[in-house]
């Protein structure tokens, strides 16, 4: 039986991708070294092999003894702030680890690969709506990581017979189900759900931007969403005979929500009073990122299904079943 290889399968992302594969009958077969993956994710149904993706003859035995057709490429460090900090850590996990996977994929002639890229790609944009097209202008090593990634992608596309989708995600989040939610306290929503369980306000980083609220705006995507994009670029690049070897779709839900009206729906899920604290503007926040999706629905056929309340009802669920204490055996 076929198979598809997920690295980073045990993560928050990459564990959702493979749920959705499964469900639509695929069989998955995970690769994670567990530094930030947990094992507990990864179905039974699924196959798991412990290590790196920088370990080439690890991923090329996986690659011939499990019949893998396809790769998903999740597995990578992701963090802006930290890469700002650590650039040489996020160059030799995210640009090394992807040579290293293409290596193998071309060696054992795998001809599918989904490439999980980043709307950070794009830096601070001159256009508050942006499309796969505009210029790609990182402000962080993350960023900068994730475009070598793509061209990399490219260019082995372009010389040999693999072929290539990109996938730029926009601000994800929620949970298809509790257990698989975001274990990470990063992002806005986890980030104020943490602040209103100490009895704090959540910050606001700045509330004089140039929009109708005065705070930024983002493109957010429910994380299921994400993953029925990553199987729909599977089953696209299995019938992509005379298409592009490479592409890159945006994948978000085409409209932006401000910070007030997330934290807004954050109030109305949890019940709190998540009125925000007003601080100082994080340097190189873009005031508006949101990204145009009509490519990949035309190509792919998909689009988002989740709205806002959902997806921090989903993250909210899934934040409460992790803070909860383990019951007593």
């Amino acid at each position: 039986m076929a198979s598809w290889l997920v690295t980073g399968g045990a993560g928050y992302i990459g564990a959702h991708v493979v749920r959705a594969l499964e469900e639509q009958g695929e069989h998955a077969v995970v690769l994670d070294d567990l530094s930030t993956g947990e094992r507990d994710r990864v179905p039974a149904s699924a196959d798991f092999v412990h290590g790196s993706v920088a370990d080439v003859e690890l991923v090329r035995r996986t690659l011939r003894d499990r019949d893998v057709e396809g790769v998903i490429h999740i597995a990578a460090k992701k963090q802006v702030g930290e890469s700002v900090d650590e650039p040489l850590t996020y160059y030799r996990e995210n640009v090394t680890g992807i040579q290293a996977l293409l290596d193998a994929v071309v060696a054992e002639d795998v001809r599918s690969f989904v490439f999980s890229s980043s709307c950070a790609t794009y830096g601070m944009p001159d256009t508050g709506t942006v499309d796969e097209d505009a210029d790609t202008r990182p402000l962080s090593p993350y960023g900068t990581t994730k475009l070598m990634g793509e061209w990399m992608c490219r260019d082995v596309a372009a010389a040999t017979g693999l072929r290539v989708v990109a996938l730029r995600y926009f601000n994800v989040a929620g949970a298809a189900t509790p257990e698989l939610g975001d274990p990470g306290v990063f992002n806005l929503i986890p980030l104020a759900f943490r602040e209103l369980d100490a009895g704090e306000r959540p910050k606001l980083f700045g509330n004089d931007y140039p929009t109708p609220d005065g705070t930024c705006i983002r493109d957010y995507v429910h994380v299921a969403d994400i993953a029925d994009a990553h199987v729909a670029a599977l089953r696209d690049l299995a019938g992509s005979a005379g298409k592009e070897p490479f592409r890159v779709f945006n994948v978000g839900r085409g409209e932006g929500s401000s910070v007030l009206e997330v934290l807004g729906v954050v109030g109305e899920v949890t019940g709190l009073d998540a009125t925000p604290l007003v601080v100082d503007r994080r340097p190189g926040d873009p005031a508006r990122i949101v990204g145009r999706v009509d490519r990949i629905g035309t190509a792919l056929g998909w689009s988002a299904r989740y709205d806002l309340h959902d997806m921090v009802e989903s993250a909210w669920a899934g934040w409460q079943l992790r803070r909860s204490p383990a019951p007593t055996p």
